[in-house]
């Protein structure tokens, strides 16, 4: 028999991960109540070493769930939940993981811990939602995946929850696409819902991600996901909503995304339609009319951050940009926010007077460079 590698050995598991897996386990620990139990503590150890009395002076802690957080580590066993995410190549991402989601650091209740199976990549920060009705029309779900495809194929990551109808519409439109796409669950991570999404859930891991904040054996219920549509909305520069009735699920999606500072758009149906009326309501009360694709990215604004979809590609600061040629893409590139002539362009592009000043043009008139005194350019 030969002995085992240590090499290969599973490492050894940091304690303040185990005893933040053991916090979310804990029921009626939701986002808001980790949030505060955290900053109140400064850790999860010492958020499961605090005393029953210490525990009641948080906020939306009783004495019930005092109890239930202070037998966690008896009562949840995360030794064979961080095994069961290793066998299920699930990751755990707490905030301050790499990988960890940046626009999710700025909403307001955060998840302390993130499950995903698949790959984050940088490039998803550039990301719009797609979401709506469960029950989508034919028409819901052809312009669901027509402007999810339009999204990806331009660069933009496409999220939506792997729910039936425009949810299963936008992510299929996206990977048709050969896109990204981020799938965001309700329930853990040990199973797929609705089940016959599996075939769908595997090719969202291939492209992107399925990402919970629940445990891995966590079933879908109501309330869960309500909670869950916050995350949607915070991974997006903005929420599209194709079919929704009045009392849609995906209305609390757009919500969150206004509470974010987050755009939201919605798609105009038929008036005769009762999935048409909480896109109208929303359009009403101030959400964008969109008809393509084109709709959304002039309505986005300038990114937070500058980020890069590719090692070899200039930085992205507009999404708007990822709509623009490769002449378009490389002179934009050469420009910053110091004055630069025509000539230097042209000896950094290789590319002709005429063809520099063409491009210039029509980046001016996509309001992304201005024209300085001496035919000098910055970006804009």
């Amino acid at each position: 028999m030969v002995d085992a590698d240590p090499s290969m050995e599973a490492p050894v598991p940091d304690p303040n991960l185990l005893d933040l897996l053991r916090l979310s386990m804990v029921p009626g620990v939701g986002p808001q109540t980790s949030r505060s139990l955290l900053a109140r503590f400064g850790s999860a150890e010492r958020v499961l070493s605090a005393t029953i009395a210490e525990l009641k002076s948080v906020p939306n802690v009783g004495p019930k769930l005092a109890e239930k957080i202070a037998r966690a580590r008896q009562d949840h066993d995360a030794e064979a939940e961080l095994t069961l995410c290793q066998r299920s190549n699930v990751r755990l991402l707490a905030r301050d993981h790499p990988e960890y989601p940046p626009p999710l650091e700025n909403i307001p209740d955060p998840p302390a811990l993130l499950y995903c199976k698949g790959q984050l990549e940088p490039r998803d920060q550039i990301a719009i939602a797609i979401v709506g009705s469960r029950h989508g029309s034919p028409y819901g779900m052809r312009v669901a995946e027509r402007l999810a495809s339009g999204l990806a194929r331009v660069g933009v990551t496409v999220i939506s929850g792997l729910a039936r109808g425009i949810d299963a519409a936008a992510h299929r439109g996206a990977l048709r696409a050969g896109g990204r796409t981020i799938a965001v669950l309700a329930n853990g991570l040990a199973s797929i819902y609705p089940p016959e999404h599996e075939d769908l859930a595997r090719g969202v891991v291939e492209a992107g991600a399925l990402i919970s904040e629940m445990p891995m054996r966590q079933m879908p219920l109501a309330g869960l996901f309500t909670q869950r549509n916050r995350v949607i909305s915070g991974l997006s520069l903005g929420v599209v909503v194709v079919e929704a009735t009045p009392r849609s699920g995906s209305l609390s999606t757009a919500n969150h995304a206004m509470e974010q500072n987050r755009e939201v758009f919605a798609v105009p149906g038929p008036v005769d339609s009762i999935s048409s009326r909480g896109c109208h309501r929303l359009i009403r009360d101030g959400a964008r009319l969109v008809e393509t694709v084109d709709d959304i990215l002039e309505e986005l604004g300038p990114l937070v951050k500058e980020v890069r979809t590719a090692p070899d590609e200039p930085p992205v600061r507009h999404p708007a940009e990822l709509t623009l040629t490769d002449p378009e893409r490389s002179l934009l590139g050469r420009l910053d926010d110091t004055p630069t002539g025509v000539d230097d362009l042209i000896a950094q592009t290789k590319m002709t007077a005429a063809q520099v000043m063409a491009t210039l043009s029509v980046l001016e008139l996509k309001r992304m460079v201005r024209r300085m005194p001496g035919h000098r350019f910055v970006r804009a």
